[in-house]
This record gives structure tokens, sequence and C-alpha cells, in this order.
């Protein structure tokens, strides 16, 4: 399968964002000792999966992703591996005819949230106009991807989130 995104840093949360569904996020990126690595183990909401991203034509917006659903026992057996962590809330935030998936961080990340938007066509992708809560799109900046953010703490990327301006959510 592959995926069309676009991600951006959050210049505010929506007013009405806590009316929308939301869900909690836990992923577990491995090999831990890699740099940044395309294996990750999730548990999202009540569902859980291993996924492997690889970037077509070295374009983070635009990613295979072969996905394995798991049982929540095979999760917990595959969470025990050693790899990096994160953990975020989840909103599905209707804005249009699209989904902005609107990621809250939580634990050492707290402050940082980013907003994916996912497209069914790179023409779709290029047109499309983000809505006012949103900031500079970072999508092909590499320290804001879930294999290199993961394991890290706020302050790790403070001094890569200034160059855009971010404050602190």
């Amino acid at each position: 399968m592959n995926e069309i995104e676009r991600t951006f840093l959050a210049k505010y949360l929506p007013e009405d964002i806590e009316s929308s569904p939301s869900k909690e996020i836990i992923d577990i990126y491995t090999p831990e000792e890699e740099r940044h690595p395309n294996l990750r183990i999730r548990k999202n909401g009540e569902k859980y999966e291993i996924t492997k991203k690889t970037p077509i034509d070295n374009d983070p917006s635009h990613q295979t992703e072969e996905t394995i659903h798991l049982t929540k026992e095979e999760f917990e057996s595959l969470s025990k591996v050693e790899g990096k962590k994160v953990h975020k809330i989840r909103y599905l935030y209707k804005i249009n005819n699209l989904t902005a998936e609107i990621d809250v961080f939580q634990g050492d990340l707290k402050g940082l949230v980013v907003v994916d938007f996912e497209f069914t066509s790179l023409e779709e992708k290029d047109a499309f106009n983000p809505p006012e809560f949103c900031g500079p799109d970072v999508t092909h900046e590499e320290f804001i991807a879930g294999g290199m953010i993961c394991g890290k703490m706020y302050a790790d990327i403070e001094e890569r989130l200034k160059k855009y301006d971010y404050k602190r959510l």
C-alpha cells in the first residue's frame, strides 16, 4: 500500500478538538541502534500492528507501507524488544472532506503537536491548502519523522523547532 501525506507543526489546537474522537498511541521503533528505524510496533487505541514504511524515490511524503495486524498478546510480547518509544494522543479532527490526525505528544515530548493529512493522489496532496491551525509544513524534515523522534525529549528537538518559530503547546 502507498501512503501519501503532508505533515505540519500545529500553531494551536482547534477549540473543539476535545469533541473529536481520540485514541492513545504507543509506538516502539526497532532496531534501537538504527539512526532512523523504519519498523514500528504500535498500540493504536485497541488495535495492534507492526508496520514497515519505506520512502519511494527518497520522498518522505510518498511511502510504501506494509502492515501486519497483531493480537494484544502478540503486541505485548513484541513490545519487550529493545526499541525507541513514543507516546501520544491522536485526535481525528474532521475538516472539509479530510481528517486531520492531530498528534499531541505526551511524556518526554510534551508540548509538541504535529498534524498529518493523508491524500488519495499526489495531485490532491500538491493542491492542498492547510487550515489556519497548521503551521509550517515539515513533511520533508527528517527530525520530525516517527522513526527519528522516538526516544527523544522535547529539549533534543527544541533548537530545530525554533527554525520554524514553533511555540510549545
